[in-house]
């Protein structure tokens, strides 16, 4: 699924790439630190570098999130429910790539990017518990919290997709008013 392309003028300009020579001191390190974990830096980083915080607060989150209980298809589950329903490009392409390196099912994948019924249950009830938090605010009505814990999650787990929530609602609504471009490494899964 390609989002549109912007019709009307963008903000991107406000915000040109950065680099590490280039960042505020407080970014570098972080900048350097994405260039050497991804192999390139991604304009969605160097735009954010602009706000050191936000880009450190940026990266502490994620690596908080991947630390969770949740296993690395359940939290991708999140992050693309959340970049398409957000409407992220860059973060639909980022992780549609990390879900293809996880090995998931086209079908699966597919789903996620068109805001489809996913076809296998407990990642179903991952997708439906993201869609209850946001249109709620975080007042789950109680059956929606039931039927997600009723695939083997925890309210633990609950609160983990929140800190996910958190951390990639902060991205896409950064990376959406940076206007960051779809990196070339990208490009196939846009």
């Amino acid at each position: 699924m390609s989002l549109p392309a912007p019709t009307t003028p963008t903000t991107g300009a406000h915000f040109p790439d950065l680099t590490p020579d280039t960042a505020p001191p407080a970014a570098r390190r972080q900048l350097d630190q994405v260039t050497r974990h991804l192999g390139y830096l991604p304009s969605a980083a160097a735009r954010l570098a602009h706000a050191p915080q936000l880009l450190d607060g940026f990266l502490k989150l994620t690596a908080l999130f991947d630390s969770t209980e949740l296993d690395p298809l359940v939290r991708e589950t999140v992050v693309l429910t959340l970049a398409t329903r957000n409407g992220c490009h860059v973060c639909v392409a980022m992780h549609t790539a990390a879900l293809a390196r996880l090995a998931a099912a086209p079908e699966l994948i597919t789903a996620l990017r068109t805001q489809q019924p996913l076809p296998d249950a407990r990642l179903e009830a991952v997708r439906a518990f993201v869609h209850a938090v946001l249109d709620h605010t975080g007042a789950v009505p109680e059956p929606d919290l039931a039927a997600f814990l009723a695939h083997g999650f925890t309210p633990r787990n609950a609160l983990d997709i929140v800190l996910g929530i958190g951390a990639y609602t902060l991205s896409t609504f950064a990376n959406r008013l940076t206007d960051a471009p779809l990196d070339p490494q990208l490009a196939p899964y846009a």
